[in-house]
Formats: C-alpha cells, structure tokens, sequence
C-alpha cells in the first residue's frame, strides 16, 4: 500500500486546495503514459511515481511492469495506426 509522504521540494501540478480549515488535497501524478515520434518511429513509454515504486511488493511490481507493457503497447500500436491514416509530412526546404 503507498504511503503519503509530502515531497521536499515544490509542488508540479495544481496547488494544495483547502477543503477545510483542518485538511488539503494534492494531485500527484502516480503514473504517466508517454507516447512521442520522430518522423514515422513511435515511441511509447511509462513511468511510477518512485514512492509508489518501493511501496510495491516484487510480485506487485512485476504486475504492474506486465500490465503497464501491455498499456504502452496497446497506446503505442494505436498512435501510430493513427499516424499511418493521417497526412504526410509535408517536404522541407533544406
């Protein structure tokens, strides 16, 4: 189970947000999908949260790395299907 631990340096993303006078709420960014290219390569990649990392169990940490692969795969294959269906890019001057 992951702990709440406040991070040492300043907060990414939106600011605290005061539900009360006695509690605040944070969004933290647990896990990230990124898909980018470079012409026709498609590149899918993940990252976790490194708290969230060592609060795993090995075995929780080998589900997730199996699940997250088949995430990436499966955002990685559509983006460039996607890629495929659109235009070309146009020639460049050089």
């Amino acid at each position: 189970m992951a702990r709440s631990t406040p991070p040492s340096g300043p907060l990414s993303g939106n600011p605290p947000q005061k539900a009360g006078a006695e509690s605040s709420t944070r969004d933290v960014e647990l896990l990230r999908v990124l898909v980018s290219r470079k012409g026709t390569q498609v590149d899918a990649q993940w990252a976790i949260h490194p708290q969230l990392k060592q609060d795993l169990l090995p075995q929780e940490w080998q589900e997730v790395t199996d699940l997250m692969a088949k995430v990436t795969g499966i955002v990685g294959t559509r983006f460039s299907q996607v890629l495929t269906q659109a235009d070309p890019e146009p020639p460049s001057n050089a």
